[in-house]
């Protein structure tokens, strides 16, 4: 196990090496330069060029880009171009809105694709199971805009149950108003990440019930529900949890649009306006965090699901 840890965190050490080299690299050739954002459009080269060189933009790209990474071993994601605040202080700031909103969609995708996985399984074949798979398809191909804006019509228009659009100034002062203002947006990505993955628990239900311990069982007197519910959904958790990492990846994806949709101040809408302004030490920083914070997730899930498997654990 000690020795499966160490080769997957040094593939992780690499995953984060190589997805700074990308970004790094894929900000460079974006449009646009941010000397000429802070000088103004009526300033003169000789004025550009001295910003640049004040902002260290004319250094080589390889200095640029080790001069980034020496400040980031020592905890440092660099301060923004424009307002010289750290990078790190407006990821914490910004994270306490989109943590609670991606739990809180994991929370609801679980809550929709477990229970009905598991029962589309049981009734394949019949309406009811019918039904339930083709809804999951369609979910699962709807946009998450436009899911979200057909959720904002049904709550918040017609029931006028939640707030459309915001997040209260207060912030979590006032934790009710909070979490008021996050769960319709993360009720929109848990449901379209929740359809996805209820196709995933009806497929591991189905291999779990044709399983010689789940007919064994049934043959014993039990019903086969009673036999999956005792016997198979252990397995179908595992199954779960080796696909939560890719899960985590969705919603992260969700929340940038999403935030934007629901007028959100978290990491994802900073993020959209730091390209737009070309504030480049933001952008690095809040990608990289982001790639770190799912090859994280993904680290810590294949070292569960290698822990609590038995399987897994005689292989090595």
């Amino acid at each position: 196990m000690i020795r499966y840890a160490l080769t997957r965190l040094a593939l992780l050490l690499l995953g984060l090496f190589v997805a700074s080299v990308l970004i790094f690299l894929t900000l460079r050739v974006l449009p646009g330069d941010i000397a000429q954002v802070i000088a103004g459009q009526n300033s003169s080269p000789d004025q550009v060029a001295t910003i640049r060189a004040s902002l260290g933009l004319d250094a080589p790209l390889p200095a640029q880009y080790l001069e980034w990474i020496g400040g980031l071993l020592r905890g440092d994601l660099g301060s923004s171009l424009l307002t010289g605040t750290p990078v790190v202080v407006e990821l914490a700031e910004k994270a306490r809105v989109t943590v609670p909103l991606g739990i809180l969609a994991l929370v609801f995708a679980l809550i929709i694709s477990v229970p009905l996985g598991v029962l589309s399984a049981l009734r394949r074949g019949r309406a009811v199971g019918t039904g339930l798979n083709v809804g999951a398809q369609t979910v699962a191909a709807v946009p998450v805009v436009w899911a979200g804006m057909m959720l904002v019509v049904v709550f918040a228009v017609w029931l006028g149950w939640l707030p459309a659009q915001g997040f209260p100034r207060a912030g979590w002062a006032d934790p009710a108003a909070a979490i008021r203002s996050l769960l319709l947006p993360a009720l929109t990505i848990g449901a379209v990440e929740g359809a996805m993955l209820m196709r995933f628990v009806r497929s591991a239900t189905l291999q779990a019930i044709g399983q010689d311990y789940v007919r064994t069982a049934a043959a014993k007197g039990l019903t086969r529900t009673q036999a999956l519910i005792r016997h198979g959904l252990p397995n179908v958790g595992l199954s779960v949890i080796s696909v939560l990492g890719l899960q985590v990846a969705g919603i992260i994806v969700g929340a940038v649009v999403i935030e934007q949709l629901f007028s959100l101040p978290g990491i994802g809408r900073m993020l959209v306006d730091d390209v737009s302004a070309r504030d480049l030490p933001m952008v690095q920083g809040e990608l990289l965090a982001l790639t770190g914070f799912v090859l994280v997730v993904g680290f810590v899930v294949d070292l569960t699901h290698r822990a609590i498997d038995p399987r897994q654990r005689e292989a090595s």
